[in-house]
């Protein structure tokens, strides 16, 4: 089998069945685990993002997208690399290639390879895909196991939680302009102990605006900008957020419960890290009742100064 992976999720997912083997190409974001940067890059990003504001990848964003795909796929790559297997996604246009760049792409290979299309909207979603790439790859059992695996680590953290009062949380998937955070986050959230405000389980994230975030007043504000690790979204916080009114009078804020988290790793990013997430989120949520302390690298608390 030989397996071409569209969007870094899967990349994780079939290191995840213990098929790393079989990767012959990846996209440019692959980052995790180590090793996968040195692939053939099937894809390219029309957004030079690390240059630009959250507000300027937006406007560029939101006019390519317009156009088409903010991706670029390398067809010719692709073709000569022959895979067996492309796994690909319908889910974001601002996540992946398009299905249609893709299928454009298969039907003009010589050998067409199997399309295999991750559309998840929730946890449980999330570690089936993982089921469906370990059985495809021939891994299930060894795929089916490491799964149930990370499900009793859940069942460990929900009933560390389980009475616990339950924290009115807002988590924000984008900072300029803000979004909700939805999916599998309100998910994530109340299985960490918490009360997700600003979306429900398997809604797809939606534009707020500052006023109503700061007018609703969440106890707990954690920022998860899609595709930032915590030290980008702690940049983009503090260039934004200090200067917008009602900022200052956040409760979350005064109380040191406003959090910058590394999302690309453990919150937007749909593959099995992302129970590594509800452990971040309940030790934000219920300092009192792990013994691993709140504030590491993928978790920063965002102070007023």
């Amino acid at each position: 089998m030989r397996v071409a992976t569209l969007l870094p999720s899967a990349t994780e997912m079939v290191h995840f069945a213990g098929a790393a083997s079989t990767l012959v190409g990846v996209t440019h974001e692959c980052d995790y685990p180590l090793g996968v940067e040195r692939l053939p890059k099937l894809t390219s990003s029309k957004v030079q993002s690390d240059s630009m504001t959250s507000a300027e990848i937006d406007a560029a964003v939101g006019a390519l997208t317009d156009e088409g795909s903010i991706y670029a796929l390398d067809a010719d790559l692709l073709e000569r690399l022959s895979p067996d297997l492309v796994v690909t996604q319908g889910l974001c246009e601002v996540c992946a290639v398009s299905m249609n760049v893709v299928e454009a792409a298969v039907s003009g290979m010589g050998h067409a390879p199997e399309i295999l299309s991750l559309n998840p909207s929730s946890l449980g979603d999330v570690l089936g895909d993982a089921a469906r790439i370990g059985e495809v790859l021939g891994r299930g059992e060894e795929t089916r196991a490491r799964i149930t695996a990370l499900e009793e680590r859940l069942v460990r953290v929900e009933d560390a939680v389980a009475g616990l009062p339950r924290p009115r949380v807002g988590c924000i998937e984008w900072l300029d302009p803000p979004f909700s955070a939805g999916h599998w986050v309100p998910e994530m959230v109340r299985l960490a102990g918490g009360e997700e405000i600003f979306a429900g389980p398997g809604e797809v994230s939606a534009r707020l605006d500052w006023k109503r975030v700061f007018e609703t007043d969440p106890e707990v504000l954690i920022l998860m900008p899609c595709g930032f690790d915590a030290g980008r979204a702690e940049r983009e916080a503090r260039a934004l957020l200090p200067d917008l009114p009602g900022w200052s009078e956040l409760s979350a804020l005064r109380e040191g419960r406003v959090w910058v988290v590394d999302a690309n790793s453990y919150f937007s990013r749909p593959a099995p890290r992302l129970v590594d997430g509800v452990e971040i989120l309940a030790r934000i949520l219920h300092p009192g009742v792990f013994a691993d302390p709140p504030e590491r690298e993928d978790a920063r608390r965002l102070s007023p100064g």
